[in-house]
């Protein structure tokens, strides 16, 4: 697959959205889209002036996109512009669709990601439940970086889609890749049975060493980590140790959004990621 060509980027005049265009505009050399989506209004018609509210809903979208055009114009890349009226997330995957993209990104605002992750309106989680697209959410304070590739393994052929992604940025941008898994176990299994805890342990750790033995015949520095407790937490606490740039998984397919909104792995490392998480579909 190579690089990412194809980018299209969802701006909506927030502070999130303007730091993933400003990070987008240094992936590529090709013309990146940028949409905003204008929402339906959900509120009783009869209390406004319908031209009035519709206005002020769209104006800040379509001064958005002005300032994306600008914004490209500077740094001397190509930006091809979008303002769509519908569902922001059906409008942004459907223009993906449109225009062959092979990268949608989202910005992630801050401490309110994880209300919106939880919530069933979230855009990020319907654009990864519902796209083909791989997705790159960026959190508004971090730099989109190849360098220190952080590769959740739980040896779902989903998984495997997002190490194969992984391994081919890796050598292309001549990353550093951390392969690791969780035990995901209770505490209490240690006292209780510890011959259990380490033989997983034991069995996880052969698993990684094929994976990293692989990327070792690639040409790629590749380390595994085994780390303990639930998954989600033991992810973004090992991003954190090892600063890792970016945070690379599998999502699984159409049925994703179901599993975002129960609670998966997925969502909640896009919750607390300290650097942009890279979803990979397939």
């Amino acid at each position: 697959m190579g690089k990412y060509n194809k980018i299209l980027v969802a701006v909506d005049g927030s502070a999130a959205s303007w730091h993933a265009l400003q990070e987008s505009l240094k992936l590529t050399d090709s013309v990146i889209t940028a949409v905003a989506v204008v929402p339906p209004y959900g509120g009783d018609l009869r209390l406004v002036g319908v031209r009035n509210i519709r206005q002020q809903i769209r104006r800040p979208l379509e001064e958005a996109v002005r300032a994306a055009q600008e914004l490209a114009e500077k740094a001397g890349v190509k930006l091809k512009t979008f303002l769509a009226e519908g569902e922001p997330y059906e409008e942004i995957v459907d223009l993906a669709d449109e225009q062959g993209c092979d990268l949608i990104v989202l910005g992630l605002k801050g401490k309110e990601v994880i209300e919106r992750l939880l919530s069933r309106g979230s855009t990020v989680a319907r654009v990864i439940g519902y796209g083909q697209p791989d997705v790159l959410a960026v959190p508004e304070d971090a730099a989109i970086s190849w360098s220190k590739l952080l590769v959740p393994l739980d040896g779902s052929k989903y998984s495997k889609f997002a190490t194969a992604r992984a391994m081919e940025l890796g050598q292309i941008y001549g990353s550093e890749l951390t392969v690791m898994t969780a035990t995901d176990l209770p505490p209490a299994t240690y006292g209780v049975a510890p011959g259990m805890a380490e033989d997983l342990i034991v069995k996880l750790k052969g698993f990684l060493a094929k994976v990293t033995a692989h990327a070792q015949t690639l040409g790629l520095s590749a380390a595994a980590v085994v780390k303990d407790g639930e998954a989600a937490e033991a992810i973004t606490e090992l991003a954190k140790e090892r600063q890792c740039s970016l945070i690379i998984m599998g999502s699984h397919g159409r049925s994703g959004l179901r599993r975002l909104l129960l609670g998966s792995v997925t969502e909640k490392v896009l919750a607390t990621s300290p650097c942009p998480v890279l979803v990979v579909k397939q």
